[in-house]
């Protein structure tokens, strides 16, 4: 087990989507949140779920609530996270990447080491900024990009020491953003399960 604390993100908009993501059923769950929870608590002593408000979701869980009054970012999420988390640093994942396994949180892991900021997933197709650790060093930064409305992780990740993990795999990171792939999705989940 991972001692390490993971942070759930799932405060997005889902514009996309159509409909809040985080709440579609998945993989036998009543919603992905709860899906992805309750995998990811096998894994890590510690999973907190980063969200506008707690109220969408029906299981136990610790909640992390983003600032009042924000955007939907994830800049927000990085400010509450570390505010209520003490540790000096987390693993993150974005609610609508359900196949990332413990093999690439391995990976992250053995990658970080002292003197980085951030160690991130990458894949030929680009980096995955809501895949990997962020240490709490950051933490200046997001509460000024916060401040300034400026939501661009990948600025911030390149102009500090962020160490890239390359992934062959494409399909671990899938994002479930759009329906089409929401189905493609638990049809792959489905075929996991045979």
């Amino acid at each position: 087990m991972f001692a390490i604390p993971c942070i759930l993100f799932a405060g997005g908009k889902s514009s996309r989507m159509g409909e809040d993501k985080s709440l579609l059923p998945f993989g036998g769950f009543p919603t992905l949140a709860q899906y992805q929870h309750t995998r990811l608590a096998k894994l890590f002593s510690r999973v907190a779920i980063s969200t506008k408000t707690a109220d969408k979701f029906d299981f136990s869980a610790e909640f992390i609530l983003d600032p009042a009054n924000v955007d939907f970012a994830p800049t927000a999420g990085f400010v509450s996270a570390f505010a209520s988390i003490r540790d000096d640093r987390i693993m993150v994942l974005s609610v609508d990447t359900p196949f990332i396994d413990k093999g690439v949180f391995q990976r992250l892991m053995d990658a970080d080491e002292e003197g980085l900021d951030a160690v991130i997933a990458k894949t030929a197709e680009g980096s995955h900024p809501l895949c990997g650790i962020y240490h709490r060093s950051l933490l200046e930064e997001f509460e000024r990009m916060l401040r300034e409305g400026d939501h661009r992780l990948g600025k911030l990740l390149a102009s500090h020491q962020t160490e890239y993990v390359e992934f062959e795999e494409e399909e671990v990171f899938a994002n479930l953003n759009h329906p089409h792939e929401y189905q493609e999705a638990l049809s792959r989940f489905c075929e996991q399960d045979k």
